[in-house]
């Protein structure tokens, strides 16, 4: 995919045992700061609705179909289909809060008992593989765990029974309502989903086959939403944020023909030109999509996220210098985005400047160490700043993260024959080393 940064989390075998019938795939998380900006402020009121505060984040996985899930308390998984189907905010919102609802009531915390925590590299490789399974589109016959043996695995991982589903409509309304939401957003993602429950299971939603949507489903989601009748105020700052985040991420994945037809349908100006600086990139029309960036600059002098797109066009036309420029002004507006800190560590790399790449690459992996990019960048500046085993261990961690921990064990013992002994690399080689000898012995 051009522009937005995505990345492939592959199935690890030794982790995942995936249903018989079906090839182990990669599931495409997309990671672009602009859009995980607008789904942190529209999923905030919800989790602290739900009492989760920010411990969970939202996570995009480049599929058009239609699901969102949760495979762990940290985490909830959006499809990129439902992100661009839903028509309102609130719409968006009320998956977002029936999903924390899952986490919240316990239903994933009973699943997940006798798994690795995913904030360690196995565990959050395991949930990434989880993920994968889920992007196949069947989520009716669901990953199964085979943690500790390779016995018999526990089916339908995904799929939700009635009484957790009835549970969760009825919290995620009452969190929307908390959080001074209009429910009737759910309500009306229920619509969409209307019907499916008569069609081929081959022609169902992947979110209707591990969340099953019955007509008694709907009549009872009416009377959850009834019970919290009220007004409600609009939202116009999360009507902007979401159809910046639509606009650009269809921008991204449909055709720059499709983008331009429509960007006059754009909330506000600043939003049409950056559907057309990103519709104009793809073209490779440089001039023009400079242009139109520099115009939604203008309107927005003070958004780091518009000054990072106009980094990630300069240093995608091989516009090295001027990425650096763009790329060190959206750091100074948002000094602790780890994606963009992550990117001027890769324009500073492009102009061969590994040492202070190595400063922005370092802290983004503070900020965010599941980005496989990073640590493939940190892996380079290492490795010209010859610092051979630090360099070995980004890429072991690399590696482990995408659950291919046979590579990750190669890299991590070179790793620990090159570090001192005892100090914080050294520790996290030998963790990798472990990890991969524990998982080759299940």
């Amino acid at each position: 995919m051009t522009g937005l940064r995505a990345f492939a989390v592959f199935l690890a075998a030794a982790l995942v045992l995936v249903w018989a019938t079906l090839p182990a795939r990669a599931a495409t998380l997309i990671r672009d700061a602009d859009i995980e900006n607008a789904l942190t402020r529209m999923s905030a009121p919800i989790l602290s609705a739900a009492g989760l505060g920010g411990t969970v984040r939202i996570l995009m996985i480049n599929d058009r179909s239609l699901n969102a899930f949760v495979i762990d308390s940290n985490n909830i998984f959006l499809h990129s289909g439902m992100v661009a189907r839903m028509d309102t905010p609130e719409m968006l919102q009320a998956v977002i809060a029936h999903e924390a609802a899952h986490i919240a009531n316990g239903h994933i915390t009973r699943r997940m008992t006798n798994l690795d925590s995913s904030r360690t590299l196995a565990g959050l490789g395991l949930a990434l593989a989880l993920a994968a399974a889920a992007a196949t589109g069947r989520s009716d016959l669901a990953a199964g765990i085979a943690i500790g043996s390779q016995a018999t695995a526990q089916r339908q991982f995904l799929a939700h029974s009635r009484a957790e589903e009835a549970s969760a409509d009825q919290s995620g309304v009452r969190y929307m309502a908390l959080a001074g939401i209009d429910p009737q957003g759910a309500v009306e993602v229920h619509r969409i989903f209307e019907g499916q429950e008569l069609l081929n299971v081959t022609r169902q939603d992947p979110y209707m086959r591990s969340h099953p949507l019955t007509r008694d489903r709907m009549r009872a989601m009416e009377r959850f939403v009834a019970a919290y009748a009220g007004t409600f105020e609009p939202q116009p700052d999360l009507d902007y944020w979401y159809d910046r985040a639509r606009g650009k991420l269809t921008a991204f994945v449909n055709t720059p023909k499709w983008t331009l037809a429509r960007a006059d349908e754009s909330l506000t100006e600043d939003i049409r030109l950056m559907r057309e600086a990103v519709a104009y990139h793809r073209l490779q029309d440089r001039a023009t999509a400079l242009n139109r960036i520099d115009r939604a600059i203008a309107l927005r002098p003070q958004d780091a996220f518009y000054h990072d797109l106009k980094g990630q066009i300069l240093l995608e036309s091989r516009q090295f210098q001027p990425a650096v420029t763009a790329y060190a002004r959206a750091v100074e507006l948002a000094p602790s985005n780890a994606l963009i800190l992550g990117g001027l560590g890769r324009a500073l790399l492009a102009t061969n400047r590994p040492r202070e790449a190595l400063t922005y690459l370092e802290k983004a992996r503070s900020l965010d160490f599941s980005d496989p990019l990073v640590l493939r960048d940190l892996g380079s500046a290492y490795a010209q700043t010859g610092q051979d085993g630090m360099a070995a261990l980004a890429t072991a961690e690399r590696y482990a993260l995408q659950g291919r921990l046979k590579d990750a064990e190669v890299h991590a013992k070179r790793a620990s024959g090159l570090l001192p002994r005892g100090s914080g690399g050294w520790r996290r080689a030998e963790d990798i080393v472990g990890a991969a000898r524990r998982a080759e012995k299940k």
